[in-house]
């Protein structure tokens, strides 16, 4: 199984941004479609982005569109969410996560075979 870690979490206040990281351990996120994912306390666990092995393609879910970005590096072997004006419901723990795709990504979280651990994100004043 592949390895990924997630960094770039923490506490922010309402209006804030954060850019979270994905970087991939022992092997080459070249080929791979990465999502985002996030699960908050109680509540059911929600897709929030995906991208292409290339970068060419995307996803958003409507709750984050227009606040979120996703983009990859892959000379260095790294994908990031930028996150600005963040809200009080965007707390949850977010997790990426791979899959073999050379086109398009998946926006079922389910259809991705490696994950990280997840790190979290709060927004509260």
């Amino acid at each position: 199984q592949l390895q990924l870690v997630e960094s770039g979490g923490g506490l922010v206040q309402p209006g804030g941004s954060l850019r979270l990281s994905c970087a991939a351990s022992g092997f080459t996120l070249d080929g791979y479609a990465i999502g985002w994912s996030r699960q908050a306390p109680g509540k059911e666990r929600e897709t929030v982005s995906c991208i292409s092995s290339s970068g060419a393609n995307s996803y958003l879910a409507d709750s984050v569109k227009g606040r979120f970005t996703i983009s990859r590096d892959n000379a260095k072997n790294a994908v990031y969410l930028q996150m600005n004006s963040l809200k009080p419901e965007d707390t949850a723990v977010y997790y990426c996560a791979a899959v073999r795709l050379y086109v398009g990504c998946y926006r079922d979280f389910g259809a991705y075979d490696s994950w990280g651990q997840g790190t979290q994100v709060t927004v509260s004043s």
